[in-house]
């Protein structure tokens, strides 16, 4: 299969936002086209881009009631793409995310001069500034490789204990981008801002966040405080 054009893939708010949601469960047709503000023929049309290219894969499956089978899709790479743009430099790279045994990296370019006598100086401390750069993206790739296992064994934890997808939408997304507001939320959720708050503080009860002034983040205070009282739980 050709490298997928991600760029153009990306050049799309509809389609980055389809594929938020598809990062946080498998969906249906009817319930990712509730999710954005756009027709079901365009979601239709933008599904159908990003299948052709690569990015997704559809099946079909039967619902829980009686009625004909709804068309799921999913996304069908793993992948972090990195990239430079500058008056001088234009190059990006996919990184296949799986295993990796990397689990140190130590990066050094204090030995790379900053002014050069000559032509060929100048490349070879480019070569060595890009062996520096291979480093950096082993790492970048093994801790992706790791948060994305680890972003699949939440989701599938959440669900399993507590059953909320719309909970579990919202610390889906606050875990990557770190912090979002109420109204943030309420347009990627396709909610209420009133209901993005509820869900927040029923979230609460199992993932500590801080709510305040429109603002919600991972408390990491009280979640600390919460993972050493569940490490005392079992002791005498």
């Amino acid at each position: 299969m050709t490298e997928p054009d991600i760029f153009y893939i990306l050049g799309n708010k509809v389609r980055r936002d389809l594929l938020s949601h598809l990062t946080c469960t498998e969906c249906y047709f009817s319930f990712l086209s509730s999710k954005v503000s756009v027709s079901s023929t365009a979601v239709a049309k933008h599904l159908k881009i990003m299948e052709r290219e690569g990015i997704l894969k559809s099946y079909e499956r039967e619902g829980p009631f009686i009625g004909p089978a709804r068309k799921y899709y999913d996304i069908s790479i793993s992948k972090s793409y990195v990239t430079t743009i500058t008056p001088n430099i234009f190059w990006y790279r996919g990184l296949d995310l799986g295993e990796s045994p990397v689990e140190r990296v130590e990066i050094d370019i204090s030995r790379v001069p900053v002014e050069h006598e000559s032509l060929n100086e100048m490349v070879s401390s480019f070569l060595e500034l890009t062996r520096e750069l291979e480093k950096i993206l082993q790492a970048l790739q093994a801790v992706e490789s790791r948060r994305d296992r680890l972003m699949k064994e939440i989701k599938e934890r959440y669900l399993t204990e507590i059953g909320d997808m719309t909970q579990l939408a919202i610390l889906h997304y606050i875990l990557l981008v770190g912090e979002a507001t109420v109204d943030e939320l309420s347009d990627r959720l396709n909610l209420k801002e009133r209901e993005v708050l509820v869900k927040a503080q029923e979230l609460d009860r199992f993932v500590p966040l801080r709510i305040k002034d429109g603002v919600i983040k991972i408390d990491e205070e009280r979640l600390k405080q919460r993972i050493g009282g569940e490490g005392d739980a079992g002791e005498d």
